[in-house]
């Protein structure tokens, strides 16, 4: 299945207008020690926060993958016999199992074509797309201007009485699923992991906005999303014989609203190489830490 969709470069372009529009208001990375993984083939599956976009060095444009990802990174402590990195950004559990399109419009084939039957090891970190993540943060940025101590972003999703996103992430549960029982299907032998996303927002409190522009109401509800996503994703790995990866929590006190020096995701203007609201090359390293540190276990 070929979808032409460009939904991170969409979504900058959107985010460069909001700090623009915000501009006015605005007055040594440590390798991971190495772990008991499985030492043949190594596959990693996943989105933006897999691949890296915008890390130095990118090695493939239409996905916006880096090298310095947390793949390459526990490739290399691993000593993995072999190491296949698929991960693209914007891609959901479609493009996993049937393929897709890149950020340049160049056709994609299903990342679960790179995992075969000799396989160790695969990784997988997918979902955000699936519920409409590059979208999410740009309305709600976009909505934080009129209303910046409100909750309109909640106003919006929870209209009517259903909260549109935990509908979203209940949605995306069975997807998962289908993506799990096809890597062990086309793995049998492999151990599986699944990680879930690092805090973007602070893990208690109002936020900082403008320099992240969510409303202060907001926050605590975006917070409370992400925290969902992250418990679907960690039952849904368990109830399909899969290891989940917690990176939440090694990165709280390491949100978007932290110092450059101290942040693992880099907020609407990045103060450090990555895409607004992704991964930063310590937020990579700190996923590696925290995924060999889970194979470890």
């Amino acid at each position: 299945m070929t979808r032409p969709r460009l939904p991170l470069l969409r979504a900058a372009t959107r985010l460069a207008a909001l700090a623009a529009a915000t501009a006015g208001v605005l007055l040594t990375v440590a390798t991971p020690a190495s772990a008991a993984v499985p030492a043949g083939r190594y596959v990693a599956l996943g989105d933006s926060y897999t691949a890296g976009p915008l890390i130095p060095t990118q090695v493939d444009l239409n996905c916006l993958r880096s090298n310095r990802n947390f793949p390459s990174l526990t490739a290399a402590s691993a000593g993995s016999s072999s190491f296949a990195d698929v991960s693209c950004s914007g891609a959901t559990t479609d493009d996993i199992l049937y393929g897709g399109s890149g950020q340049l419009g160049i056709t994609v084939p299903p990342q679960l074509s790179a995992v075969t039957s000799n396989t160790a090891l695969v990784t997988v970190q997918i979902g955000g797309n699936d519920i409409g993540f590059s979208g999410i943060i740009s309305d709600c940025a976009e909505a934080s201007l009129s209303s910046p101590l409100g909750s309109p972003c909640k106003d919006r999703y929870t209209a009517g009485g259903t909260d549109q996103l935990q509908a979203r992430i209940a949605a995306a549960a069975p997807k998962v699923t289908a993506v799990l029982q096809a890597v062990r299907q086309a793995a049998p032998g492999a151990r599986v992991a699944v990680l879930g996303y690092p805090a973007i927002l602070p893990d208690t409190g109002y936020g900082c906005w403008p320099v992240v522009p969510i409303a202060y109401q907001d926050v605590p509800y975006l917070r409370g999303i992400e925290k969902s996503l992250n418990a679907m994703l960690a039952s849904t790995a368990t109830a399909n014989g899969a290891i989940y990866a917690d990176v939440y929590t090694p990165s709280i006190g390491r949100d978007a609203c932290k110092s450059s020096s101290t942040r693992w995701v880099e907020g609407l203007v990045p103060q450090n190489s990555a895409a607004p609201f992704h991964p930063n090359a310590r937020g990579e390293q700190g996923m590696a830490n925290a995924l060999l540190a889970r194979l470890n276990s």
